[in-house]
């Protein structure tokens, strides 16, 4: 049986996450299991702000957040390339819906490439999601048991009735061979294993998964790297070697450009 994701590809100092804040993945009801990586829950009870950083995955999200005090918020967060960095205080939840890579399109029924860096209030999203979005009930999505949080994400997607689309589940599986397989470091690679053009894989994931293949590649590569560093400083030549960069020079680059540290001082602000 499929378990949600256990890793903490894109959680920078994924300790301290989870010593600050209650963090975990839940897998939604079966059906909608083709097109959602999983629900992820977090609640905080803070007596200093906390701040916290992700490199995102290139997947939509939808979050439902509630602070103490403030009424529910809902939104629809586009793939993000770059840092995302949140602070939070006091006392609040959140109820996350993280798609798979191209598994937003079948609910949004448009190109996915226009919500790309982008944070919409799902009350200026199209009417079938504002109709959804009452899906929780008087609770909303962020009170209540983990079962009853569960279940209101459930109904929410249900009633947003997603579109069967072929596109999507091609889309969809061509992110999850970029994921799984290291031996994907280039798009024409891609491209040529699964007998499609390099101009057609191009259009499909802008459309579906809202941004280039070789972003995805690079992203997927580089949030491994920043894995291992989390697990211990790796050895940074092999490592660069064995996620398809041409030298140490160009993971450091990239390393840097994305988290804004350094590898190694990155690795030293874990100790």
């Amino acid at each position: 049986m499929r378990q949600p994701r256990g890793d903490n590809r894109g959680i920078l100092d994924p300790e301290r996450l989870r010593r600050e804040v209650r963090f975990r993945r839940h897998l939604p009801a079966p059906a909608l299991r083709p097109w959602v990586e999983h629900y992820w829950l977090i609640d905080w009870a803070l007596s200093a702000p906390f701040a916290q950083q992700l490199v995102p995955h290139p997947a939509v999200n939808v979050v439902f957040q509630r602070s103490e005090g403030d009424p529910e918020t809902a939104e629809i967060a586009g793939v993000g390339q770059r840092l995302f960095s949140i602070t939070l205080t006091g006392t609040g939840r959140v109820s996350g819906i993280q798609f798979r890579p191209g598994g937003f399109r079948p609910f949004w029924r448009r190109p996915v490439a226009e919500l790309t860096g982008e944070r919409r209030p799902l009350a200026e999203v199209p009417d079938a999601a504002r109709a959804a979005a009452g899906s929780g009930g008087d609770k909303g999505h962020c009170a209540g048991t983990d079962t009853e949080r569960r279940r209101a994400l459930d109904a929410f997607l249900t009633a947003w009735a997603p579109e069967p689309d072929p596109a999507a589940t091609e889309a969809m599986a061509l992110a999850e061979a970029i994921r799984t397989d290291r031996g994907v470091l280039r798009v024409d690679d891609l491209a040529r294993r699964h007998g499609i053009s390099t101009r057609r894989l191009q259009r499909l994931f802008l459309d579906h998964v809202g941004v280039a293949p070789k972003w995805v590649i690079r992203r997927y590569r580089l949030q491994e790297a920043i894995e291992r560093a989390a697990e211990g400083p790796p050895d940074w030549s092999a490592l660069a070697a064995d996620l398809g960069y041409s030298d140490q020079a160009h993971l450091v680059r990239d390393f840097t450009a994305v988290t804004g540290v350094s590898p190694t001082a990155y690795v030293r602000s874990l100790r």
